[in-house]
């Protein structure tokens, strides 16, 4: 049976959400099992809370953590024993793992990765790749939101073509991809957008359809927007602070008075269904594209409700092959670090 190996003492709300939702995933399905690494007492603690099948659960006693205070390089070189460290090296060093998933500070998993994991051969950068919730009832992929702040036109191209990889293990056979631009004009942005729009039209193997503003991430059509790594994090925290905006004017309007709280009454199913919409979080996490194994990255804040599918990504991306799709992509198409 493939393993998950979860990071239990990751972000904020570890270990009880991390734990409530690897064992959410677990009963819904029973493809897989589940490795723990973290405190062996406070995860045992949380553990009893739950009825599980124990043939299915590992614990993997860590007595260090790495906090989002610690300096991601010294603190993936000198806490060996932490929780995150540990979780790397298994997925390194053992067979029959799906992937490793941690709510934990974002530079440390990407230190941690590249450290441990390594590069599939040829790639330049890894990319964090979350799904957005669309208009369109599905997601669109962002690549990258926050792993290379500063990027080159030959980034972007690898990025294009990691996530179309990744958007066909969804089933996704033509993925649209389009590039995150202060406007949709061939001609718009800086020398990096411009060089990088030469590339993409050019590239074998992609469905480049050009430019896209901010709002098509949610709004258009493309399946895939591609940004570097700055850009596509004000992105990301633009579109969850716009659903936390939404939740608390709306939660304000209908607490406003009696006739108001009736009717929210009347359209509380389509409010939810608003809310879901605009938090990116259920969906997951955003798997570092590029690196030699799975590795998910869960948004610092991540609640169970976020864990489980972030879970069940790793499963499908590790059946759907996605690091060897990004391997024989490459081996078609030959980009130079420019």
């Amino acid at each position: 049976m493939v393993r998950v190996i979860v990071d239990a003492m990751g972000g904020d709300n570890a270990p009880a959400e991390i734990i409530k939702g690897a064992l959410l995933a677990l009963e819904q399905r029973k493809d897989f099992s589940v490795v723990f690494t973290g405190d062996e007492a406070l995860v045992g603690f949380e553990l009893k809370k739950y009825n599980y099948d124990p043939a299915r659960v590992e614990v993997i006693p860590c007595k260090e953590v790495i906090t989002g205070d610690d300096i991601p390089t010294t603190a993936v070189r000198t806490k060996r024993d932490s929780s995150l460290v540990v979780g790397l090296r298994m997925l390194k060093d053992e067979e029959n793992v799906a992937g490793f998933l941690s709510a934990g500070s974002t530079g440390a998993v990407l230190t941690g990765g590249v450290m441990h994991i390594g590069r599939i051969k040829g790639i330049m950068r890894p990319a964090l790749c979350p799904g957005i919730p669309n208009v369109r009832g599905g997601q669109t992929l962002l690549c990258d939101c926050g792993a290379n702040a500063e990027c080159k036109p030959a980034y972007l191209a690898q990025f294009a073509m990691m996530a179309t990889a990744y958007a066909r293990t969804k089933g996704i056979e033509a993925p649209k991809v389009g590039l995150l631009n202060n406007g949709t004009e061939e001609h718009k942005g800086d020398p990096l957008h411009q060089e990088a729009y030469a590339l993409l039209k050019e590239l074998d193997g992609i469905n480049f359809i050009g430019n896209v503003e901010g709002r098509d991430i949610m709004y258009g059509d493309a399946d895939i927007v591609v940004s570097d790594g700055f850009s596509g994090n004000i992105a990301l925290k633009s579109v969850e602070g716009c659903g936390k905006t939404v939740s608390a004017v709306l939660k304000s309007e209908f607490k406003r008075n009696f006739g108001s709280k009736m009717s929210y009454l009347f359209a509380r199913k389509q409010i939810n269904r608003l809310r879901d919409m605009l938090d990116y979080a259920r969906l997951g996490g955003s798997p570092f594209l590029g690196l030699k194994k799975l590795v998910v990255k869960c948004h610092g804040a991540s609640k169970a409700n976020s864990i489980t599918p972030a879970v069940f990504q790793i499963l499908d991306a590790y059946e759907g092959d996605l690091i060897g799709k990004i391997a024989d992509m490459l081996k078609d198409v030959q980009t130079e670090e420019a």
